[in-house]
């Protein structure tokens, strides 16, 4: 069918993106497929990498991380490569899935494919990681530290040199001294740019940790990041349920040991009674209270759009009845809202809506397209056997 371009609505422009991204999904699939044939029929040979990387003009190294994709996707997570088919999810999305499940025995992994595959439409890459994560979480309790242990084991740090006189500096960490290095930084650019400086909290973060590394920079700005644990983890009874923002789960021997560490800047948030604290300032203030701002971060722990997964401590407190409509500064009226969410609120024909009652997020774009989001739940409040506690969960639509 020739389509005429130039004569499309927004609302047809959009559904036609929508097909070809089907039909890429669909040629992935066939993709992967070829791939695990030409592995079958060569038995395996390590050569085989080398046969496909000829073949589509691409390294060794890339060849060989697609063909273990495919090998995963065609033995070990067949009904992820039916939904890649069906053009759901793109090869990227299915990567998340493996990378996440590569540790589950072959009889694990099939289960967490039968329990995922029906999760995955209108989820990014993001989303699909987490779900994942959690059900390897939930499918194989018992391995959680091990696993923990072996991949600390692996931490690191690289240089990649790029063009023009730049290089990236990678480092692998464990998640907890990762996420309270980068809010320490990110605190120390912030109080930077407030003070006048005029470049940007990118070239700001970037020029911090350059100073920290090289000594010359020193600071007692301390970074916060939320950890979530339950009662019963917090004083040893149980080993799960402990989530750090930003990240998710990590082992209860790890959750404690920030817990009890008496130089800790990770700010603890038990997820059982509540504190009592004030949590609505009526119309007095539009500026929320600190107890009231941190109430609402631990509660959203990121923007409420959906796709989006900007940390709800480095984003801005939004009015859902906004303020100037005679909305209240209280829990039930804010939520979080990265400052481009927030600003993008104030275009024309986009609109953002907050419901407290279900905690769901709901952007409407000028095409009228609505996309809807709520937060994960933190742990399932009753456990139980796998195949009857996962009930899917609406992300995005």
């Amino acid at each position: 069918m020739t389509i005429n371009w130039g004569s499309l609505t927004a609302g047809q422009a959009l559904k036609c993106l929508a097909a070809a991204q089907r039909e890429m999904c669909a040629a992935q699939a066939k993709m992967v497929r070829a791939m695990a044939r030409l592995n079958q029929i060569r038995r395996r040979d390590p050569t085989v990498a080398d046969e496909i990387a000829l073949e589509l003009h691409i390294t060794r190294n890339a060849a060989a991380s697609q063909l273990a994709l495919a090998g995963a996707l065609v033995t070990r997570l067949p009904r992820v490569l039916a939904e890649i088919e069906a053009g759901t999810i793109d090869l990227h999305k299915a990567a998340k899935v493996h990378a996440v499940s590569s540790a589950l025995s072959d009889e694990k992994c099939r289960k967490l494919d039968a329990l995922l595959a029906p999760r995955l439409a209108r989820r990014d890459a993001t989303q699909i990681r987490r779900a994942a994560r959690d059900l390897v979480h939930r499918i194989d309790p018992d391995g959680s530290a091990e696993r923990a242990a072996r991949r600390r084991e692996d931490r690191k740090v690289q240089i990649v040199h790029e063009d023009d006189a730049m290089a990236t500096l990678v480092a692998y960490l464990p998640a907890e001294t990762a996420a309270a290095s980068y809010s320490r930084i990110d605190a120390m650019a912030r109080r930077r740019r407030k003070n006048g400086d005029v470049r940007t909290l990118d070239q700001l973060r970037a020029d911090t940790l350059s100073g920290l590394l090289l000594g010359k920079s020193h600071s007692d700005v301390l970074g916060t990041v939320f950890l979530h644990v339950p009662i019963g983890t917090a004083l040893g009874v149980t080993e799960h349920g402990a989530v750090l923002e930003g990240h998710g789960p990590i082992p209860g021997t790890i959750a404690r040991e920030i817990l009890n560490n008496p130089n800790s800047v990770w700010k603890k948030v038990l997820t059982d009674p509540a504190s009592g604290a004030v949590l609505d300032v009526g119309r007095r203030t539009r500026r929320p209270p600190a107890a009231v701002r941190d109430f609402v971060r631990a509660r959203d722990r990121e923007c409420g759009v959906a796709h989006c997964h900007r940390p709800a401590h480095h984003a801005q407190l939004d009015h859902a009845q906004r303020w100037r409509h005679r909305g209240r500064t209280s829990t039930a009226n804010l939520h979080a809202l990265c400052a481009h969410h927030n600003r993008l609120r104030e275009k024309p024909r986009w609109d953002v809506l907050f419901s407290h009652a279900t905690g769901e997020t709901t952007i409407t774009s000028p095409a009228g397209r609505s996309h809807h989001d709520r937060p994960e739940p933190l742990h399932h409040p009753v456990p139980g056997p796998v195949e009857n506690n996962d009930e899917p969960r609406r992300k995005a639509a």
